[in-house]
Order: C-alpha cells, then structure tokens, then sequence
C-alpha cells in the first residue's frame, strides 16, 4: 500500500525554505521537521523556478493552472461523450436513423 503525501500549509513551508536560504544544511532540516531530504530538495528547486532563477520547470501558477485545464478537458470529453450518446439515441427514437436490424 501507497503512502499518501503529507500537506504542509504554506506558511510552515515557507518558513523551512527561510532557513535553508540562510545556510542551514537539508539534511539537518529534514531531520528536524521529519520532512524527507527529497521532499526539501523539491521545495527549493520549486522556489527557484517561482523566483525566476530557474527555468527548467514549472512555476506554480502553471501548474495550478495545467491541473485546472486538465480537469476542464476531462470534463468536456465527458460531456461530448453523453451528448453524442444522446444524439445517437434520439435519432433512432425519431427514426432518422434506421435500427440495426436487417430486415432487407
């Protein structure tokens, strides 16, 4: 079974990120606040691509808004998908489409 990731508020993780800006070691830090050293190697690659001094990822703003525009895309297929459905089935109620059955 999967762990699932633990949430921190944005203010406790701002903090963490302060003091490993002012020089504190990650693994002490991790150590400290039970954090894995990888989640804080994360919190400051994230940091620098927000701040611009990084350029190889995405800044936050982006992927909330990629996670935003992929749920709208899932939701649109599904949509198109009921009303295809639905199309589909009123026009064999109104005989505009003959039924697949083979009375020739």
């Amino acid at each position: 079974m999967t762990k699932h990731p633990r949430m921190y508020p944005p203010e406790f993780r701002q903090k963490v990120l302060d003091l490993l800006h002012a020089g504190k070691s990650i693994q002490a830090t991790a150590t400290e606040f039970s954090i894995s050293r990888q989640t804080l190697v994360n919190w400051l690659k994230q940091d620098e691509v927000d701040g611009g001094r990084r350029t190889d990822g995405l800044t936050t703003l982006e992927r909330e808004e990629l996670a935003k525009l992929r749920r709208e895309n899932k939701q649109l297929r599904i949509e198109r998908e009921i009303l295809s459905k639905a199309a589909a089935w009123f026009a064999r109620e109104t005989d505009a489409i003959p039924s697949k059955s083979s009375n020739s």
